[in-house]
């Protein structure tokens, strides 16, 4: 058996026509055609490294820590795989891995392949960048130099990417193919092919724009802050063009990879499991981004698509059964028919592709010291603490490095040993005060804003408009909750600081 993992980040479900998009997606909807479609799939950890932190460890991280490298006493379904003869490789573009916070991820791959250029990856080396340039091109709402350093760090990537064989999604798609051309004979491999697009900024060439989605005639608009929408109409029309291009340009490179599959008979020995780390708000409910705002189902409802060879009769169906972003390790593992270790609290979805019905259950997600989203599938309830800058809250790890940077010693002198949790392998941990002023997602550019109590029944009111109160729906959910954080056996005090 093999394996073809297809990572995206920040990939919108109302992108694809498989889930009712209107952007143009022949090839994301040509693999649902074949695959199982997951209608109610949701997020686990939040957000970009979090994430991928779960889908290593098939176990939600959010309670006890931030955005943070892999933990020592962490399994990696790499390891796993290793060691019943499975080979592993990584294409990536995505360059948060190779940040102070994102370091032990690529490393537990057999072998990978990085590719540089994204976002504020710090690839090419100008002393003196062309800013006068810049200014002619960007618009600097977006691209200010002296306010949004990095953002001049990506236009000067932008310099040495003359076609679009130089941008990084194209170059990682040829990477992979140069992987499946040296393996599609060889049996017992996965390869994980993770795009960074359509992360922001928004950036794709022209032919993959459509006359009509935009009037925008000013600079580059392609990077909204994750801030409440004060744009024009022309304004939004112009930055959801350019999502709107990187989507289908994603979709083009995917269709180049299932011909290959075509071509080679693939499709009888090898799986694919397609989705995301999370979605993103573009201006849907007056914002942008993610993670500050409340987590509406734009963002934590994602898209999820499952292959399997041996379950082809099951092609173009759709489930409705509750999953969510720690799932996807055991199902890993279950492809080539690997049980999960103890500390996985996910569960593999082979079952549900071959057609066999799933328990119900309630999920959560979330950030680190942020509110906690619980949905059973139908309802969404989110939860705010009494104080979300309020003390009280500590970070678990025994490597104490932020997104960009170590914990300050101001944080480390707060340190103290603290015993093991059910998960560590009896490995004790350092706990340390989460301080307010802590350089963690999203304090890097404020903390949650609009906070407030949130319950929605998503039958009867799919798109959020109209909150809700019920008091049996909440104390299920509520009581859901409390049982996610004690199979996560999560900290006595994030209970307390939570509200609960």
């Amino acid at each position: 058996m093999r394996l073809i993992f297809l990572l995206f980040d920040s990939l919108n479900r109302s992108a694809l026509g498989a889930y009712g998009g209107k952007i143009e997606t022949p090839n994301f909807d040509r693999l649902a055609a074949r695959s199982v479609t997951f209608d109610s799939h949701y997020v686990g950890s939040l957000p970009c490294i979090p994430a991928r932190r779960d889908i290593q460890t098939g176990r939600a991280n959010f309670f006890h820590r931030s955005w943070g490298p892999m933990e020592p006493y962490d399994t990696s379904f790499c390891e796993m795989l290793r060691a019943k003869g499975i080979y592993s490789h990584l294409v990536t573009d995505h360059f948060h891995y190779f940040q102070n916070g994102g370091s032990g991820y690529n490393t537990r791959y057999d072998s990978w392949d990085f590719i540089r250029g994204q976002e504020y990856d710090t690839w090419k080396a100008v002393v003196e960048p062309p800013l006068a340039q810049f200014a002619g091109e960007y618009d600097q709402r977006h691209y200010d130099p002296k306010k949004k350093p990095g953002r001049i760090v990506h236009a000067i990537n932008r310099l040495y990417e003359k076609d679009e064989s130089d941008l990084p999604t194209p170059r990682c798609f040829a990477s992979a193919f140069g992987f499946l051309e040296a393996n599609k004979s060889a049996d017992n491999w996965m390869l994980q092919l993770e795009l960074f697009d359509p992360h922001e900024p928004f950036h794709a060439p022209s032919r993959f724009r459509r006359e009509g989605d935009s009037n925008w005639k000013g600079g580059v608009l392609n990077w909204p802050d994750y801030v409440p929408v004060n744009e024009t109409d022309d304004e939004i029309a112009e930055i959801r063009a350019n999502y709107a291009a990187q989507i289908r340009m994603l979709d083009e490179y995917l269709g180049r990879l299932f011909d290959f599959m075509d071509s080679n008979e693939m499709w009888n020995d090898t799986a694919i499991i397609l989705s995301t780390d999370h979605g993103f708000l573009l201006g849907e409910h007056g914002w942008w981004g993610k993670s500050r705002m409340p987590y509406y189902e734009e963002m934590s409802h994602i898209p999820l698509i499952v292959y399997h060879p041996a379950h082809a009769e099951q092609a173009g169906q759709r489930l409705q059964v509750l999953t969510q972003t720690v799932d996807i390790m055991p199902t890993i593992l279950d492809v080539f028919g690997i049980p999960p270790g103890t500390d996985v609290t996910g569960r593999s979805l082979l079952s549900a592709v071959a057609g066999q019905a799933c328990d119900d259950r309630i999920i959560a997600f979330g950030l680190f010291a942020g509110p906690i989203g619980v949905t059973d599938g139908r309802y969404v309830m989110l939860h705010y603490p009494p104080d979300v800058l309020g003390e009280g809250l500590c970070e678990y790890t025994l490597m104490p490095q932020h997104m960009v940077q170590p914990f300050t010693a101001a944080e480390m002198a707060t340190a103290r040993m603290a015993p093991p949790f059910n998960f560590t392998k009896s490995m004790p941990l350092l706990r340390i005060d989460a301080t307010r002023e802590a350089r963690r997602p999203p304090n890097l550019g404020g903390s949650f804003l609009d906070q407030g109590f949130r319950l929605f029944d998503l039958q009867m009111d799919p798109q959020q408009q109209k909150p809700i109160r019920d008091a049996n729906v909440e104390a299920r959910l509520y009581e859901g909750l409390r049982r996610y954080m004690q199979a996560h056996d999560a900290p006595a005090e994030s209970y307390d600081w939570q509200g609960l």
